[in-house]
C-alpha cells in the first residue's frame, strides 16, 4: 500500500466547514500527485456517490469515496478535522476523513487492500492511534500497516495469538474449547450446544469501503455475541461464493446491501434480516439479535422457496425499509416501487396511443376491435392497431402500481393481493387513488399474516397457498365493500376540480408541477408530479384539463438538461470537460423528455443548478398552462410535437424556461469563478502547488 499514500496525502489540520469543501481539500493533494487529471470530475463523481448514502459512520468517520475515470492509480488521502465536519452519521461529525479514489477499472490487488483498511477502520485501536498521532509522515504508515497503533503492543500480541483473521468469528474460541478438557477436570460428557451459525452479504454502491467495514463489524460483533459467521463482500475485486454447505448449516442470514444482492435465491426459506449496509456498520449486533429472534420465532424467508439462484433480489429501495427509518420515509420508498415498475407501461402504453393518433388522428378511438376488422394495406388498421395496443397496455397501470407497492412493502407474497386490489380499483373507477390504498393495504395484510407463528409443516406452502389466498380474499372485501366507492368518489371529485381550473388557477398550477418536476431531477418529488399527470390521461378519453397537465409537466422535464446543454455551449468555460461532454448529450436526453440528463451538473453543484432549474421549470410549467397547450401522449419530448395542441406556443414555453435556467446558472457559475479567481490572485497563491496544504480552499457549494 506504500504507493496508494503518503506524508503529502495527509492533512493533519483539516480547516474545512463541509463535506464538500474537506473532499475538495483533499483532492486537490491526490491532483497534486498527479492521481487525479481532472479535479472538478473527480469531485463530481464523489457527490454522486455522495448522494447515493451518505458516507458517515458512528465513531466519527468520514469515507467519501468513489470509483472514477478521472483517477490514475488507487489513492488515499487522510484529514483530521479539529471542529468535525457533518458526513451524514447518526452520531455527529466526524473528525477523520478518508477519501478514496479508485480507477474505474482498478484491479483485484488494490481494491483487495482498500478494503483491508476499511476493516481497521472497525477497530478503535487504530483510530485512537490516528487521532493522537502529530506527524503526517506517522500517520501515513499508520494507515499503510507499516507500525501498529500507538501504545499498542498488547493489541499486536493479541493478534499474534489470535492467528489468521478468520471470518468464522468465533472459531478459535471453538478451538479451544474442544482441546480445554485434555488438561483441566473431567468435563461431563454431554457435547456443548452448538454455536448459533449466521451467513451474511454485504455490499454497497462502489464495492469499495462499506461493503468490507460492515463485514468487519458483523464479525466483530458475532465474536462478543459467542455466534459463529461468515460473511461473503460483493466488492469492486469480486467475491467467492459461501460453500453451499456452509448455507446449508446457517441458522439465519443478514444481508446487508444497497444493491442487489447476487444470487440471493441461494438463502431461500432461512430466518432473514434485510437492511442497508450502514445498519450492518453503525449497528451489527442488533442485527445479529434480530435475525435469533427470528429464528426462535420460527420466521422463514416469505417467498424464498420459489427464488432461483439467479434471481435478482430487490434493493432496500424496494423493500419497507430499515428499522431506524420513520413512517414517511418508507411510505416513500414502498410508492416509489410502485411507480417504478408503473413507469415502462406508460411510456409504451402511451406512446403507442399517440403513434395510433399520429396516424388515424382522434377518430381513432372509435375504431372497430382489430380482431374483427384488419387490412394490412390501410393507415387505419394499423393506427388502430397501435392504439388498441396501447389501450391494453394502459390497463395495467393501476394493477401493475398497486401490484408492486405491495412488493416493495411485502417482497413476492405482496403481489397477488396487489394485483387483485388494483384490478378491483379498476372494476370500481376508484382509479390511481384506488390503486395506492389497495397496494398499501395488501402489503399490511401480508405483513400481518407472515407474522402468525405456524407450525413447520405447513411454512412450504405459506408462500405459495395459504398467504395469497387470504390476502386476496381479505383485500378483495375491502376494496369491493368497504372503501372502493368512497375512493371512487373522492377520484371523481378530483377529475371534476381538474376540469373546472381555468385563469390564474391553471397557471399556478402549471408552476407548481414545474418546480416539482425540476426539483429532484427522476427523484420521488419529480415522480409524484409525473404520476399525477399520467393518472389524468390514462382513460380511453382524457379531458382538457388532464391533457394541459401532461403538456405542461412534460414541457418542464424537459427544461433542466436543455438548459445544461445550453449553458455549457454559451459558457463553456465555466464547465470542466467532463460536464461539457455532458453537455452534448443533454442536448438528446433534454429533447426527449429524460429530465436525468442534467443530474450530473446538479450532482456536481447542487446549490447553484437546481434552484435555477426549478425557477426555469416554473416558468414553462406556467406558460405552457396559460397557452392552453394539451397532450395525448405521456412520454416522448420533441418527438411527439405533432400531437401537442398549440404546439408552437408550447415550444415558446419550453425555450423560454430553458432560457432563464441557462441564464441563472451563467450567472451563478461566473459569480462563483470570480471568487475563485480573486483568491487566486492573493500572494503567495499564484502556482497551486505553492499553496499550504491545510489551507482553506474556495469550494463549490
Amino acid at each position: 500500500m506504500s504507493d496508494m499514500t503518503g506524508a503529502d496525502l495527509v492533512d493533519l489540520d483539516l480547516s474545512a466547514d463541509t463535506k464538500e469543501a474537506a473532499a475538495r481539500a483533499l483532492a486537490e493533494r491526490m491532483a497534486a500527485r498527479d492521481r487525479v487529471t481532472d479535479l472538478e470530475g473527480f469531485l463530481a463523481d464523489v457527490a454522486a456517490r455522495e448522494a447515493q448514502l451518505p458516507t458517515g459512520l458512528d465513531g466519527g468517520i468520514g469515507i467519501p469515496h468513489c470509483r472514477s475515470e478521472h483517477v490514475t492509480a488507487p489513492t488515499l488521502a487522510f484529514g483530521r478535522s479539529a471542529r468535525g465536519i457533518d458526513f451524514g452519521a447518526a452520531d455527529g461529525p466526524a473528525d477523520l476523513v478518508f477519501l478514496i479514489a479508485a480507477p474505474a477499472g482498478a484491479d483485484d490487488a488494490h481494491l483487495t487492500i482498500l478494503s483491508s483498511l476499511a476493516r481497521q477502520l472497525m477497530n478503535a485501536e487504530f483510530t485512537d492511534a490516528l487521532r493522537a498521532v502529530a506527524d503526517p509522515a506517522r500517520a501515513a504508515a499508520l494507515i499503510r500497516g507499516e507500525e501498529p497503533a500507538a501504545g499498542d503492543e498488547d493489541s499486536a500480541e493479541r493478534a499474534s495469538a489470535d492467528g489468521e483473521d478468520s471470518v468464522v468469528a468465533p472459531a478459535a474460541a471453538s478451538a479451544v474449547a474442544a482441546t480445554a478438557p485434555a488438561t483441566g477436570e473431567p468435563q461431563p460428557s454431554a457435547a456443548p450446544e452448538p454455536p448459533f451459525r449466521i451467513v451474511a452479504v454485504t455490499s454497497c454502491p462502489t464495492g469499495i469501503a462499506h461493503t468490507y467495514m460492515a463485514a468487519e463489524s458483523l464479525e466483530n460483533a458475532a465474536r462478543e455475541a459467542g455466534v459463529e459467521i461468515v460473511v461473503e463482500t460483493q466488492g469492486s475485486a469480486g467475491f467467492e461464493r459461501l460453500d453451499p454447505e456452509v448455507i446449508a448449516a446457517a441458522d439465519g442470514v443478514i444481508l446487508a446491501h444497497d444493491v442487489p444482492v447476487r444470487e440471493k435465491g441461494r438463502f431461500a426459506g432461512k430466518p432473514t434480516v434485510d437492511t442497508g449496509v450502514k445498519a450492518a456498520v453503525n449497528r451489527p449486533g442488533e442485527l445479529i439479535g434480530e435475525v435469533r429472534a427470528k429464528a426462535a420465532r420460527g420466521e422463514a424467508t416469505a417467498g424464498g422457496a420459489a427464488g432461483s439462484a439467479g434471481t435478482a433480489a430487490a434493493t432496500p429501495v424496494e423493500r419497507g425499509g430499515e428499522p431506524g427509518e420513520g413512517y414517511g420515509t418508507r411510505l416513500r420508498k414502498w410508492l416509489m416501487s410502485g411507480v417504478s415498475y408503473m413507469v415502462p407501461f406508460v411510456a409504451a402504453g402511451g406512446l403507442l396511443i399517440a403513434l395510433g393518433f399520429a396516424i388515424g388522428g382522434y377518430e381513432i378511438d372509435k375504431a372497430p376491435s382489430v380482431t374483427d376488422h384488419f387490412a394490412w394495406a390501410q393507415a387505419d388498421s394499423w393506427a388502430a392497431l397501435f392504439f388498441q395496443i396501447g389501450g391494453v397496455a394502459f390497463a395495467f397501470l393501476v394493477p401493475v402500481l398497486a401490484g408492486y407497492i405491495a412488493y416493495g412493502m411485502a417482497d413476492r407474497p405482496g403481489l397477488v393481493p396487489g394485483f387483485v386490489g388494483g384490478s378491483i380499483a379498476l372494476t370500481v373507477n376508484a382509479g390511481f387513488l384506488g390503486g395506492l390504498a389497495a397496494g398499501l393495504i395488501s402489503g399490511a395484510v401480508v405483513l400481518a399474516v407472515q407474522r402468525v407463528r405456524i407450525p413447520k409443516a405447513l411454512r412450504g406452502i405459506m408462500p405459495v397457498v395459504v398467504i395469497p389466498l387470504i390476502s386476496a380474499a381479505v383485500v378483495g372485501f375491502l376494496m369491493f365493500v368497504v372503501i372502493g366507492k368512497p375512493i371512487a368518489s373522492a377520484q371523481e371529485a378530483m377529475t371534476d376540480w381538474l376540469d373546472g381550473l381555468s385563469g390564474a388557477n391553471a397557471v399556478l398550477l402549471g408552476a407548481l408541477l414545474g418546480l416539482m418536476m425540476c426539483f429532484d431531477l427522476g427523484g420521488p418529488v419529480n415522480k409524484v408530479a409525473y404520476t399525477f399527470a399520467t393518472a389524468g390521461i390514462a382513460v380511453s378519453d382524457p379531458s382538457d384539463s388532464a391533457m394541459k397537465i401532461m403538456a405542461a409537466v412534460m414541457a418542464a422535464g424537459m427544461v433542466p438538461p436543455l438548459a445544461m446543454a445550453l449553458a455549457t455551449t454559451v459558457r463553456a468555460r465555466l464547465f470542466n470537460a467532463a460536464e461539457r461532454e455532458n453537455g452534448k448529450a443533454a442536448w438528446v436526453l433534454g429533447a426527449s423528455f429524460i429530465s436525468e440528463g442534467a443530474i450530473p451538473f446538479a450532482a456536481a453543484d447542487p446549490l447553484r443548478v437546481i434552484p435555477s432549474s426549478m425557477v426555469g421549470g416554473a416558468v414553462t410549467g406556467a406558460l405552457s398552462m396559460a397557452f392552453d397547450a394539451t397532450l395525448r401522449a405521456p412520454h416522448g419530448g420533441i418527438f411527439v410535437v405533432p400531437l401537442i395542441g398549440n404546439p408552437l406556443l408550447y415550444l415558446v414555453a419550453v425555450a423560454a424556461g430553458v432560457c432563464v435556467t441557462t441564464a441563472l446558472v451563467v450567472v451563478l457559475k461566473g459569480l462563483r469563478k470570480q471568487a475563485r479567481d480573486s483568491v487566486t490572485r492573493d500572494p503567495g497563491d499564484a502556482d497551486p502547488s505553492t499553496r499550504t496544504p491545510g489551507a482553506k480552499q474556495p469550494v463549490s457549494a
